[in-house]
């Protein structure tokens, strides 16, 4: 009977509890934009280049419409990543206005700045973005006291500082148990080094600071230079011992004077005596050097007889630079039965270019030659035969334990290979000694060239370097059809199949990163990118010109999967060549369709 009575809530209530709460979530909204971009006009210190620069505006979202430097969560529409590398920014770095915003304080996990012109601004509200992992402020213009609220960031793993003029202590980082990376070089930093787990370290440097003390138990994990430069500090790695204090009393300084006089006189005799026993034996060793070389030279003469007069002056030849010219007989040059003996001039042999017919060995070496490169089996040569007026490259073969009938053969099955993007092998030299490739010459250069050595002004996009990949792939899938069919019986297809899709991996990842084999700390390529694909961290493999260029990152991504499948430890669980070229074809269709989607006139529409 009590319920019959009760009247009916009203309509108007649901809608307006509903308005409310719509309201209040486009405010939270509209507060984390506002905080983003207040944030990126303190950085630029110039308002007026928000719009033009970056495309950032206060009417899109940020994840939606893919502002410059943003990247979002995959799963949730939030803000993960801030990168403004090399922007040549000369505002201020706040963090309160990201960090004092809930939403975004609890999902930015990345925060990158290097290299611009950047002040710091109430640094203290850093310790409000608890997720943040990553925070890059390197070769910036900081100066002063770290806050010491960094190390309440229990979740970060690399932090990199370095290039600044920070001054005083270091924070208690040690109390940050996730920390992989401290880099903290060419600073202002004093007083004792704190004593972290140097056992989790993979990389630390506090190189060129104003540190003093021993260097904590564990830091000689590190090489000397990521200590050095710091005068007061002591203690391995580094070459000066610390000191240990001695007696106080007047008896044992005067025992301890005189140990010392007895010890450096001790100490001068043995020197001196190390020095005789070097000079002695650097002697010897010079002189054994000159017998050795004077019996070799008897042998030569023996050996080459009159022949000697085939050996360049010329310090600019193939011979000057790395190897001798030798005359082979015929059966070792051309692998035959022959039973002559006698040293001959042989030409060498050629498989396509008729230009190269009747040029020999010996004039090979002694043309004018450049080193172009070295690599894993050998070194390449750029040789200018000024007679017959032509220039070609040769690769000298190094450490390939291959007998001379097997490169034989293996040289005439290359000539039988015809695509566009192999370049073909015009003859070859093979003996005991000496195996020679020669090709035509390119004088557009290599890939290392495209990446490393552009004019300024000119630069390598996004689109020319998938179109090299994509060829690439075709030119080793076709290679791998050819050369590995059934029809060989001496084939050994897991060994050459594992070289071809390991090698092409860690060839793409050179492509869009744009960086060396090997890094300056030692760890190659594969190894990085692999190590920082795992903690989530993927554009900082990726090159910021093609960034900067607004390439997409869905595709980069894509092709970075297909690099990483190419070099798996596992050769089990690796792509074959045939897999790869059809997945790069059809990461480059993607981006073909993209351009003429973006180039439509239907396109101003969406």
């Amino acid at each position: 009977m009590l319920l019959a009575k009760m009247n009916p809530i009203p309509n108007w209530v649901f809608v307006l509890s509903l308005f409310l709460l719509l309201n209040r979530i486009e405010s939270v909204e509209i507060d984390a934009i506002d905080a983003l971009v207040g944030f990126f006009e303190n950085l630029s210190g110039n308002s007026s280049i928000l719009i033009p620069v970056s495309g950032w505006n206060l009417t899109s979202d940020p994840c939606e419409a893919k502002w410059t430097g943003i990247i979002c969560h995959d799963q949730i529409p939030s803000v993960k990543s801030i990168t403004f590398d090399s922007f040549n920014l000369s505002g201020t770095f706040n963090p309160s206005f990201i960090c004092n915003i809930k939403s975004l304080a609890l999902s930015i996990a990345i925060i990158s700045i290097k290299n611009n012109n950047l002040h710091g601004e109430d640094f203290e509200s850093i310790a409000n973005c608890k997720e943040l992992t990553h925070l890059y402020i390197s070769a910036n213009q900081f100066v002063g006291n770290l806050p010491e609220t960094l190390s309440q960031l229990n979740n970060l793993k690399r932090l990199e500082i370095s290039d600044n003029g920070f001054s005083g202590d270091l924070p208690n980082l040690p109390r940050i148990s996730g920390l992989i990376e401290i880099l903290a070089q060419n600073n202002q930093f004093s007083g004792p080094i704190p004593e972290f787990d140097f056992s989790n370290l993979a990389s630390f440097n506090v190189s060129n600071n104003n540190f003093s003390g021993p260097v904590p138990p564990g830091g000689d994990r590190f090489t000397p230079a990521s200590y050095f430069g710091n005068l007061g500090l002591c203690g391995d790695p580094l070459p000066n011992k610390c000191e240990v204090p001695g007696p106080t009393s007047p008896h044992a300084a005067q025992t301890s004077d005189n140990s010392k006089k007895n010890g450096s006189n001790s100490t001068e005799i043995l020197m001196y005596s190390g020095y005789a026993l070097i000079g002695l034996a650097i002697l010897l060793l010079i002189m054994l050097k000159i017998c050795k070389k004077g019996k070799k030279k008897k042998e030569e003469l023996v050996e080459e007889g009159d022949n000697d007069n085939y050996r360049s002056k010329d310090e600019n030849t193939l011979e000057s630079i790395e190897f001798k010219s030798i005359t082979m007989s015929k059966s070792e040059v051309f692998g035959g039965n022959s039973i002559e003996s006698g040293p001959v001039s042989s030409s060498l042999i050629v498989l396509t270019s008729p230009e190269v017919n009747g040029l020999k060995f010996e004039e090979l070496l002694k043309a004018p030659a450049e080193l172009l490169g070295r690599g894993k089996h050998g070194s390449v040569y750029k040789v200018k035969c000024e007679e017959q007026g032509m220039t070609l490259a040769v690769k000298r073969i190094k450490d390939w334990l291959l007998p001379s009938d097997d490169f034989k053969l293996r040289m005439k099955r290359l000539n039988h290979v015809k695509h566009p993007n192999v370049l073909p092998v015009v003859a070859f030299y093979c003996s005991r000694q000496e195996k020679l490739m020669v090709y035509e010459y390119q004088p557009n250069g290599s890939l290392f060239k495209l990446l490393h050595g552009m004019p300024m002004g000119q630069t390598f996009d996004w689109s020319s370097r998938l179109g090299v990949a994509s060829t690439i792939a075709d030119a080793l899938s076709f290679m791998h059809d050819e050369l590995h069919a059934d029809n060989i019986p001496s084939r050994k297809p897991k060994i050459l199949k594992h070289s071809l899709q390991q090698q092409h991996g860690s060839l793409h990842q050179r492509i869009w990163s744009n960086m060396p084999m090997v890094e300056n700390n030692g760890m190659d390529l594969a190894t990085w990118v692999v190590s920082v694909v795992k903690e989530e961290w993927t554009v900082e493999v990726f090159d910021r010109a093609l960034i900067r260029e607004g390439a997409s990152e869905e595709r980069m991504v894509n092709l970075l999967q297909v690099a990483i499948k190419c070099v798996d430890k596992s050769p089990e669980s690796r792509l074959s060549i045939n897999q790869v070229a059809g997945m790069i074809n059809n990461i480059k269709e993607d981006d073909e369709r993209s351009i003429d989607v973006s180039e439509s006139p239907f396109d101003a529409r969406k």
